[in-house]
């Protein structure tokens, strides 16, 4: 399903969105480029399962946990090579944890995804603010609502 976010805020309450359509164990495969707002989107995730705190990019750390209803594992792979260093560093145990893990920059350890993880692609639309927003394997149902 695609989606046409004019602003930050938008795309946050999207993110939120499709949060209530998560269960815990989930995955969110996120793909786009720099800047196309991947973290805002985790953000309303995070609203969305519960969690409390500030979301910020995982960039440095490569996970940042997030304590809710759901708990949240944010991922970014950005500075990783191959799916192995994410075994490395626990990946196995995190999707075992009952949370939810998004991953940013997900086609960097695509061969690590479970089946059936939701793609979240965000790209840049007409405008420097607008985003072009594609879901695949979410309950569509609940998300358009």
């Amino acid at each position: 399903m695609q989606f046409v976010s004019e602003s930050e805020a938008d795309t946050e309450a999207l993110g939120e969105r499709l949060a209530r359509c998560l269960r815990p164990g989930d995955t969110v495969a996120f793909t786009g480029t720099l800047g196309m707002g991947k973290t805002a989107f985790t953000r309303g995730l995070a609203r969305g399962l519960g969690c409390g705190g500030r979301v910020t990019s995982p960039t440095f750390t490569i996970v940042n946990e997030y304590e809710g209803v759901i708990p949240l594992f944010h991922f970014d792979m950005y500075r990783l090579g191959t799916s192995d260093e994410l075994y490395d560093i626990g990946w196995d145990d995190y999707l075992a944890r009952g949370g939810v893990c998004a991953v940013e920059w997900s086609e960097r350890v695509a061969d690590a995804l479970p089946e059936g993880a939701v793609t979240v692609d965000i790209r840049r639309g007409g405008t420097d603010e607008e985003r072009v927003i594609t879901v695949t394997g979410a309950d569509m149902e609940g998300l358009a609502k």
